[in-house]
């Protein structure tokens, strides 16, 4: 019998299909459909401090902080006054959601403050939440900021937070950090358990007729994993943390990709907001199958198998790739037959 099991952040998962953040997890009655679907975990929608804020009558002040620091992130963030789910709804909500279901439900964390990551870490530990995803959505604009610091002040943030809780932490990062396994391996020091790569940074449209910036949501694509195989297969084995693939991850093969990259667990949400919840069972049965066919036996048996780590050549993996996809496009004037012989 094939074994689909796996473990990220410590947490024993009967598969490594993981529900992302998503409107998803706004309803209680969706929390036992993915889990019935065959959903090993499920991430909440992320609790954004401005909502607290906003509950408290202080929005004006965040968003002004936000804007002076992250001009760019303050656009994208939900309209306060539709977008009305606040702190105690959310924890409420992360109580009956971890009621209604045997399966881990991580809580998950956008602050724009040290003291606001704190505070709400500790609440949602409290809530039951098994684990937490801390969503740092930070776009530095300011020509200042060297990327030390930047660096720097995630390290310190999760090293606050790991002092409050007890539960596992783990970071979702942006894939524009300018060494990434180093990043991984300081975040790993600090006291996260595990990364999450990478957070989709949504960027503003134009609106030539009004002239203005507008914000526009696209679901991910399949051609996104590239970027996050690449990266977990470097990772594996390299920087001791958990793994998770977030982005791009839409079928069977896609999470099969993710395990041989060295991922533990691949997440999606865009998948199942176009085909629907009962899409993961659709997914597992793929993976079933195609293990099957090519005699693997567990997932833990293929995990990492196309990592940096278990190819001979480690610098033509990464140089001659990129040698080897630049000479592989074949160029033909426009408008001509493709000549075969």
């Amino acid at each position: 019998m094939i074994d689909l099991s796996t473990n990220y952040l410590g947490l024993k998962l009967k598969n490594p299909v993981v529900v992302s953040a998503s409107p998803l997890s706004e309803k209680l009655e969706n929390f036992p459909r993915m889990e019935d679907a065959g959903a090993a975990a499920i991430v909440m929608y992320s609790l954004f401090e401005e909502q607290i804020e906003a509950e408290s009558e202080n929005i004006d002040s965040a968003l002004e902080y936000g804007a002076n620091s992250y001009a760019e992130a303050t656009s994208y963030l939900p309209d306060m006054a539709k977008y009305h789910i606040g702190p105690d709804r959310y924890l409420e909500l992360l109580r009956k959601g971890k009621a209604a279901v045997k399966i881990p439900v991580i809580a998950s964390l956008n602050g724009s403050s040290p003291g606001g990551w704190v505070r709400y870490s500790e609440y949602m530990e409290e809530a039951g939440a098994d684990a937490l995803e801390l969503n740092i959505f930070d776009i530095p604009s300011d020509p200042l900021l060297t990327a030390a610091a930047l660096e720097d002040r995630y390290c310190d943030l999760v090293r606050a937070i790991r002092k409050q809780v007890h539960i596992p932490i783990s970071v979702k990062l942006g894939p524009y950090f300018t060494s990434c396994a180093n990043f991984a391996k300081r975040l790993s020091e600090a006291g996260a358990d595990g990364i999450v790569i990478f957070n989709r940074f949504y960027q503003p449209d134009f609106d030539l007729e009004e002239m203005e910036v507008v914000p526009n949501l696209v679901l991910s694509s399949p051609h996104e994993l590239r970027l996050r195989l690449h990266w977990a297969a470097i990772l594996y084995h390299q920087v001791e943390t958990y793994i998770a693939i977030t982005g791009g991850v839409h079928d069977a093969s896609d999470v099969l990709k993710s395990m041989m990259a060295g991922a533990h667990v691949a997440m999606m949400t865009s998948a199942l907001l176009k085909y629907g919840i009962e899409h993961i069972g659709v997914v597992l049965a793929g993976m079933e199958s195609w293990m099957e066919e090519h005699e693997y036996v567990s997932v833990k048996q293929m995990r990492g198998s196309m990592s940096l780590v278990n190819i001979q050549s480690p610098a033509g993996f990464l140089r001659g790739n990129y040698l080897k996809t630049l000479g592989s496009y074949t160029w033909r004037e426009p408008g001509t037959a493709l000549t075969t012989f």
